[in-house]
């Protein structure tokens, strides 16, 4: 193929995944997927596998469900829907690329992705993980994934852009106009997804990195960094996980008098389970239970013109690439 008729690169949004359905055999068949990973559940596999199968799985699926199907949109789950849309809106901003999206777990498929860009000639691919803070539970099981399915082609992985100025810009402007419709609350609360603290004490960069996220949209809105709470949501498992924890953060708030929190999650870049219905339905709850009034959550980023333009800069960044 001459250089003049060679196919022209292709970026790929990559986000966590999403079960096809709301049902509890469409969520198992994504729990499987996604905690058979052994980035995401270090057990040994001999003891794990048939504990996801025979205990985790049947007892999880239904209610996970259950959760899914109070958040599920008219076209589907939340994080697909977001992700395409953002895809769709980066795609208009390279018009010299090809943009496609493609999940870690579930579909569509990274491996499919891969495999489809191959077969139709694509010999060079950038790979823009939707997480903003690089860990090995996440970025590395993406360069995992690569390993496996990108032969062929030169495929090149984001490795993280916790403390781009342009990103954080676009989560301050985000607050900014949230606050400029509903006022602000006593406190800003800004929670990312934990990890395991072994992790962290092994090496992996996301605690360090979240810290510098934080500073980072402090910097972005003109305030102090003490002015902004960092927590941790979403713990699995009985060991200790990053802290202080979002839950606990909350109610201990609601304990000490305050009203009214408002919570941005900087670590998805689209909505899902964790915000939609962890944060702005349970833990919403707890913090009402505990005492305070009202939890406003404000919503990623998504598929807006601001968050599209940041995406399609750092595709064409030639920094934090490998």
């Amino acid at each position: 193929m001459s250089p003049s008729s060679e196919v022209p690169p292709a970026l790929l949004l990559a986000n966590l995944g999403t079960p096809a359905a709301a049902t509890p055999a469409a969520v198992s068949a994504y729990l499987r997927e996604f905690l058979s990973d052994p980035r995401v559940v270090q057990i040994p596999r001999w003891l794990w596998r048939p504990l996801l199968r025979w205990v985790i799985l049947p007892r999880r699926s239904p209610k996970v469900a259950h959760k899914y199907a109070s958040i599920w949109l008219d076209g589907g789950s939340p994080l697909a829907v977001h992700t395409a849309a953002l895809a769709r809106a980066v795609q208009e901003r390279l018009p010299d690329r090809e943009v496609g999206y493609a999940m870690r777990y579930g579909a569509p498929s990274l491996a499919a992705a891969l495999a489809s860009l191959r077969e139709r000639g694509v010999r060079r691919v950038r790979v823009l993980p939707l997480y903003p803070q690089y860990s090995t539970t996440t970025t590395a099981s993406m360069a995992d994934a690569i390993a496996m399915h990108g032969a062929g082609m030169r495929v090149e992985l984001l490795h993280d852009y916790h403390a781009d100025p342009d990103w954080a810009a676009a989560i301050a402007a985000s607050i900014r106009a949230f606050h400029a419709e509903h006022g602000r609350g006593q406190r800003l609360l800004l929670s990312y997804h934990g990890i395991p603290e072994r992790l962290v004490r092994a090496g992996d960069p996301y605690a360090a990195q979240c810290e510098a996220s934080t500073q980072a949209i402090a910097h972005a809105l003109g305030v102090e960094r003490d002015a902004l709470l960092l927590t941790f949501q979403s713990r699995f498992g009985p060991e200790r996980w990053l802290q202080p924890y979002t839950l606990q953060t909350l109610q201990e708030l609601a304990r000490q008098g305050v009203h009214t929190v408002d919570v941005v999650c900087p670590g998805f870049a689209a909505d899902c389970l964790e915000t939609l219905e962890e944060i702005a339905l349970q833990n919403a709850e707890a913090f009402r239970a505990a005492g305070g009034e009202t939890l406003r959550y404000i919503r990623c980023l998504n598929g807006s013109p601001m968050h599209a333009d940041v995406l399609a800069k750092l595709a064409r960044s030639d920094a934090g690439w490998s």
